[in-house]
């Protein structure tokens, strides 16, 4: 390594070390944990058993024994990868299934897949709005959708969340650009949901474009889990509907409800389509599968909500501060603790007595407002969530740091 080669890298050492003891001592360091276990209510982490009270699994099909014999009948019949982009080689006729089982299920003309939520919401976005356009979008968006924006090279207003007032306010000011309004349905970190049915009524007058990001919205929200689009009948005023395989459908990957004409143009104009490996057929097949599943059973769904009533009545008897109001079926509780260090001092108190729950911190929260993010699913026993209360409100005692 040459002279200047090597004081590179050490500066560089430098920098990356300093930035991570920055993140340490602000209690703001990430790191891995490990399961050695299939997903589920019950997960094995560090060598032993711990309930799970922060997967995205909502349904709990995941490990479901038909989704996992999918994605291996898929995986033997079609391979484990498709090989190439879908404008190239990569277009299976499974990917075509899948989308025309997607779009039915959402009520839409079409469907196109994407190889993850991240590479839909920003492949989207950037398709849409261009550097004379106007986004708007909810402060609490997920990063995807903040990634977007920014990819777009559009103006952007980050309006209040859920305030319809500064989102009309920003339209008003649009000065005859084209508009396109953005926002999740259910919001990540705090289970509230969007006001659909005024976010759309602005965008009528204002003849401005709609997407709405379902990702933790579908198979939890609406008629058989169709989302909070189709529980507000609002599937011919909505753009683009965004939705995910990996939460309650249990593979990976997500997707782009529209018409024909928009699934076609975004085939067109969404580079994380064009230029991505067309999804594994195993992860394709599963996800067929899932959805098979929530149309047939029902019951996953009733099970989902009535968790999470149990969960957020069960933490309310510890006193803990449940936000109050919202939908009570909503599987997401946030429990904000504020302080990070404090986050992280209940979440290691609570997984000391088995029970799983990471701490979520800036940037992924707003400051002061670092939390443990817990989700109740279908495939918990209602005993174990009141018994998870229980353990959640001793460790908060102990670490004496609820505000």
């Amino acid at each position: 390594m040459t002279g200047s080669a090597a004081a590179r890298e050490g500066g560089a050492a430098t920098g990356v070390g300093a930035a991570l003891d920055e993140l340490r001592r602000a209690g703001l360091l990430r790191e891995l944990r490990t399961l050695d276990s299939a997903p589920g209510a019950r997960v094995r982490l560090d060598g032993r058993e711990v309930l799970l009270l922060c997967s995205n699994d909502y349904l709990g099909l995941a490990g479901h024994p038909r989704v996992r014999a999918a994605a291996a009948e898929a995986a033997q019949r079609w391979g484990a990868g498709a090989g190439a982009s879908r404008l190239v080689s990569g277009n299976l006729a499974l990917h075509e299934r899948l989308e025309a089982e997607l779009a039915a299920f959402k009520g839409t003309e079409a469907c196109v897949l994407f190889g993850s939520g991240y590479l839909a919401n920003t492949g989207v976005i950037a398709a849409l709005a261009g550097r004379d356009d106007l986004i708007l979008s909810d402060a609490r968006n997920h990063a995807s959708i903040v990634d977007g924006c920014r990819l777009s090279r559009a103006e952007t207003v980050v309006y209040d969340h859920a305030d319809l007032d500064a989102l009309a306010t920003a339209l008003r000011r649009a000065d005859g650009r084209r508009g396109l309004i953005v926002t999740d349905a259910v919001f990540s970190m705090d289970g509230d949901l969007a006001p659909l049915e005024g976010i759309v009524e602005l965008a009528r007058h204002h003849r401005a474009r709609v997407i709405v990001d379902e990702a933790h919205a579908t198979g939890v929200v609406g008629p058989g889990g169709r989302g909070l689009v189709a529980e507000l009948g609002l599937e011919q005023e909505v753009d683009v509907v965004v939705g995910t395989l990996g939460k309650a459908l249990g593979s990976y990957g997500a997707f782009a409800a529209c018409t024909r004409q928009m699934a076609a143009y975004l085939l067109n104009r969404a580079r994380t389509a064009i230029f991505s490996t067309a999804l594994p057929p195993p992860a394709a097949g599963a996800a067929l599968e899932a959805l098979r599943l929530v149309r047939e059973q029902p019951t996953l769904l009733a099970r989902l909500h009535a968790n999470a009533r149990t969960l957020r009545d069960a933490l309310a008897a510890q006193g803990l501060p449940i936000p109050p109001g919202g939908d009570p079926t909503m599987p997401i509780v946030p429990l904000v603790i504020g302080d990070p260090h404090a986050a992280m001092g209940v979440c290691e108190a609570a997984l000391a007595d088995g029970v799983f729950a990471q701490a979520i911190r800036p940037p992924t929260v707003a400051p002061g407002t670092s939390r443990l993010r817990l989700v109740a699913t279908a495939a918990h026993e209602q005993a174990d969530l009141r018994a998870a209360a229980v353990t959640l409100g001793a460790a908060a005692s102990r670490a004496a740091t609820l505000s």
